[in-house]
Parts: C-alpha cells; structure tokens; sequence
C-alpha cells in the first residue's frame, strides 16, 4: 500500500502494464468501473493516481476480482467411461431393431431464461452421431443433380414455389428433415419462397458453394449438434450411437461439455447435472 500513497515519481506503479494486464473476470458495473478507473490513472496527473489506484484496488477485493472464473473441465474422465459401458451393456442384453441414439441431458441452474441472454452455439464433433439424420438439398441444377448422385433428397427452385409460402406445407418441410443445405443461388430466394418458417424452426439453411464436395457438406452437417438456451434450464442434443466404438462416444461426449460449458455464463457454476442416456435405455448420470 505504500506505493498507492507516495509522492515520488519513481514510486509511481507502470500505468500501461496495469491496463493490459487484467487477469480477473467479472460482469456488469464492477466490470465498467474497473475500465473507467484504470482509463482515469492514464490521463490524470501523478498526485491525483494515486487515489485513483487505492480506489480501484479496494473496489477489486470488494468484488473479488482477483477470482478468476474456472473453466476447467469438471467432468471425471472415469466417470464418464463407467456409463458409456453401462450404456452399451444394456444394449447387448436387451438388443433392438434399430440402432439406439445416446443422448446428453444437460441440466442448468443459476440462470434465469426471461432475463439472461440466451446461448447459442454449434459445435462439430469428431464423430458421426446419427448417420441416419435427414438432410435436403436446395438447390440449383447442378447441385440437385449432385444430390442425385449421393442419394441425398433435393428440391429445387419450382418444388419450392409449389409450397406457395403456405406456411402449414412450410412447417411439414420443415418437420420432415432434420437440416438443409441450399446453393448460394437459391439461399437468397428462400425468404422470398417460404417466408420465415424454415428460421422459425431453427433450420434455415447452410450455404454449400460449387467450389466444396456436397458429400464432405452433408458429412459435416450430420456431424453438427447445436446447443439453444429456449425457456426452460435443460436440453438435450445427440452425442452419438451404440454402433460407435466408445471411445468415440468417449471423444463425442467430452467435446460437447466442453463447448457447451464454454457458452454459459458462469461456466460449470451454471451446470446442475449432466446425464447420458439412450434411447430405450436408463438415464446415467457423468456430473
């Protein structure tokens, strides 16, 4: 504290070094007065930085903001082993028809959905989760005969003016596929053919350019899970399948909890509980 209150110019605190050295975190008005404090002890003359800088030094232990939030991955390594191969020996004993989806169940606390912005965010991971998931193509001629190719369904211009902008034939569509891809010609029609619906429904469509492989595209699509804060504090996303090695679903599961810690607020103080479960299987808790 000595610094703070001596006279001498050679005593005097590197002012440059204060401002870009800025280890803490914290939010709203404490956040805007440390700026404004800081800002103030480049511009004022020596006698009076010093006041300044006891100021801000006693509003940064008031607001504990030498505490950095951590963002740490909290998710035990073991743990979330053990469920995986819970997960695929329920699978061997009771075997299905199909192939079982897994799951993350993520529950939130600390976060009010009407007040706190709400996150969004995609995240590509290492695996497939669902080969399976329904992709259409809208596009242009050449894409649509591309499509045609791979077996990927696809409609082009005059299939999209047939739906006339109902907004009934607009929602099944949209319920019918689980993403879209669409030619950079025909992406800035599709307000224009449409109308909002595909955007409502959270799947307007990815462009796909002539210059990139439509089969690495729909690859990458299927490979993408998306994380929305909507108004309730849990959700749900798709992190793989009990055709997967588990060191995959391993990969898959720890990518998405990282991300998704990564968009919330106060990072994993805003993660109640964690669970992964398959489709007919029990839920397992990993956090």
């Amino acid at each position: 504290m000595g610094l703070l209150w001596s006279n001498k110019k050679r005593d005097q605190p590197n002012k440059a070094s204060m401002l870009g050295s800025w280890p803490f975190r914290v939010s709203g008005a404490a956040e805007y007065l440390f700026f404004v404090l800081q800002l103030c002890a480049l511009v004022t003359p020596p006698e009076v930085n010093h006041r300044f800088l006891l100021i801000f030094h006693c509003c940064r232990s008031k607001f504990g903001g030498s505490k950095q939030t951590s963002t740490m991955s909290k998710l035990q390594s073991d743990a979330l082993r053990e469920a995986i191969s819970v997960i695929t020996a329920q699978c061997k004993e009771k075997p299905r028809k199909f192939t079982e989806t897994i799951e993350l169940q993520i529950g939130l606390k600390n976060y009010d959905p009407q007040k706190d912005k709400r996150f969004s965010g995609s995240v590509k991971l290492p695996h497939i989760p669902r080969p399976k998931m329904k992709v259409c193509m809208l596009g242009d001629a050449q894409h649509v005969e591309e499509a045609e190719k791979i077996g990927l369904e696809s409609m082009d211009v005059e299939a999209l003016k047939k739906l006339n902008k109902n907004k009934k034939l607009v929602k099944k569509l949209a319920k019918k596929y689980h993403a879209f891809l669409a030619s950079e010609a025909v992406i800035k029609q599709i307000p224009r053919l449409l109308g909002p619906g595909l955007n409502k429904a959270g799947k307007f469509p990815t462009l796909v350019t002539h210059q990139e492989s439509l089969e690495s595209k729909v690859n990458e699509t299927k490979a993408t899970v998306k994380f929305q804060l909507k108004k309730v504090l849990c959700m749900g996303v798709a992190v793989g399948n009990l055709d997967m090695e588990e060191k995959q679903i391993f990969q898959n599961v720890q990518m998405s909890v990282n991300f998704l810690v990564s968009l919330l607020k106060k990072n994993w103080q805003n993660v109640r509980c964690l669970y992964l479960k398959s489709t007919m299987g029990k839920p397992q808790r990993i956090f």
